[in-house]
């Protein structure tokens, strides 16, 4: 996509280049970038009044307005924009095909010392050599780290944003702004006939040294970015689809105010009684409209979920799956593709008959959560993450219970809503729970493992199961 646009924006971040991009950009006729308009602590410069006839009061109040002035003034007219600037108008430029996107990227330690050092000399731009400032400052590895997450953060919803609507951008580097010929390749990109001559000079590089002599503690920082996973190969792969709220699970006393938010497949019934007993009855099948209601008729309400073992999880769903007949395609799905034998109804099978068969299914489990098989995700068996992800996209839980502990967990979360109740009894060890010690194995608890992999790691269980499983269902 070259041309055909009529407005442009810089996405950059501090200590980027993005002032020398701007004042030589600003050399060509008919093309203007107008500095930082949306920044929220100025408009465009601290000593700019005005923009396009409205003042920083008028900006503040209506971003759109100065964007649309910006879009029918002359020429071809600009902006630079950062993270931290007014976010009311980021999802308009990013979406809008018309407003061409340049992005501009530089090392992020580089970045985040040179901000360090403009911070401690208060020099921000630098014109004249002769007044130049120098400063060492301390570097804060965690200062970087959380820089370098924001920085990240930013540039991943930019590709984000321009990936679902089809567009592309004009990407550039720190380096790439000294380039007369990158420039002019901008220029075109932009549908500008005329190129630059030069890069502009009326600015000069700040802090011209090597990195290492930037900072009054070297060999810290070199052991702080020594430990960056700059390659990403910490990260937990994530192919599962985003999952909503499932706010109609959610289940709500009548009195009382205990909201609890299920993750299925979980055999709550004691959950459900003590509910019951302790808030005057329950509200279930609620709208996300219901819900507010009820938590704005019961100020200092708390609400909670409970987890289980990923292991313990994985097997209620295969049980679930090999007795529920609405599961009867995705069964003959798992004896044909993924060699799950088919058990015998009534009474218990064989136990390595039965092993192997819910090794199969964890081998299913595994493909289907990495998007590898033409089974639609069902939350069923996503994992506990995505659907606690999902739940605080309309309100995270207070407690995360932990099944081994829900007796004092619940019992001290009824006791913050004014209840003196105990929590609910745990009875004996369920005849599902006692099948899964039998079955289980190194083997299997590898393939658990293997399935739920950012469930273990992100959410602290270890392989084996607890010494003790609670006795709830």
């Amino acid at each position: 996509m070259a041309g055909g646009f009529t407005y442009f924006v810089i996405l950059a971040g501090m200590r980027t280049g993005s002032n020398l991009l701007e004042e030589t950009l600003n050399q060509v006729e008919g093309v203007t970038s107008h500095a930082e308009l949306f920044n929220p602590v100025h408009l465009g410069g601290p000593n700019r009044a005005e923009a396009f006839g409205l003042d920083k009061a008028a900006r503040d109040a209506d971003p759109m307005a100065l964007l649309q002035r910006l879009k029918e003034a002359p020429g071809l007219n600009g902006f630079r924009y950062f993270d931290d600037h007014d976010p009311r108008v980021r999802e308009a430029i990013l979406t809008d095909p018309a407003c061409a996107k340049i992005i501009l990227t530089r090392n992020p330690l580089d970045s985040y010392v040179s901000l360090l050092i403009a911070r401690k000399t208060g020099r921000w731009r630098a014109s004249d050599v002769r007044k130049r400032k120098v400063a060492k400052p301390t570097f804060d590895a965690a200062g970087f780290n959380d820089f370098l997450d924001a920085r990240r953060g930013y540039q991943e919803g930019i590709l984000r944003a321009l990936q679902v609507s089809g567009q592309t951008g004009f990407y550039l580097d720190y380096e790439d702004v000294q380039s007369v010929e990158v420039i002019n390749g901008l220029l075109t990109f932009l549908g500008v006939g005329a190129g630059v001559g030069r890069i502009s000079r009326k600015l000069i590089p700040q802090n011209p040294e090597p990195l290492g002599e930037k900072v009054s503690n070297h060999a810290e920082m070199a052991r702080a970015v020594a430990g960056v996973d700059w390659a990403g190969l910490g990260r937990i792969p994530n192919f599962e689809p985003r999952r909503g709220p499932g706010v109609p699970r959610a289940v709500a006393t009548k009195e009382a105010g205990l909201l609890y938010f299920p993750v299925v497949p979980f055999a709550d019934g004691a959950v459900r009684r003590w509910m019951t007993e302790t808030g005057g009855g329950l509200v279930e099948g609620m709208t996300q409209s219901g819900l507010r209601d009820w938590m704005r008729d019961r100020p200092g309400f708390r609400s909670f979920t409970i987890l289980c073992h990923p292991l313990r999880r994985a097997y209620a769903v295969f049980r679930r799956i090999l007795e529920d007949d609405d599961f009867e395609g995705l069964r003959l799905g798992l004896e044909t593709s993924w060699g799950m034998a088919r058990l015998p109804n009534g009474g218990d099978p064989d136990i390595a008959q039965e092993r192997a068969a819910f090794l199969a299914f964890l081998r299913f489990l595994r493909a289907n959560l990495n998007g590898q098989t033409p089974v639609q995700q069902h939350a069923l068996w996503a994992s506990q993450l995505s659907l606690l992800q999902g739940m605080a996209q309309f309100a995270p839980p207070d407690l995360v219970v932990r099944v081994e502990t829900i007796g004092a967990d619940l019992a001290h979360m009824a006791g913050l809503t004014g209840l003196a109740a105990p929590g609910p009894e745990v009875g004996e060890v369920s005849p599902q729970d006692h099948r899964l010690r039998a079955i289980s194995s190194a083997e299997v608890e590898a393939a658990a493992h293997a399935a739920y992999g950012r469930d273990y790691q992100l959410l602290g269980y270890a392989r084996a199961l607890p010494y003790s499983i609670s006795g709830l269902h």
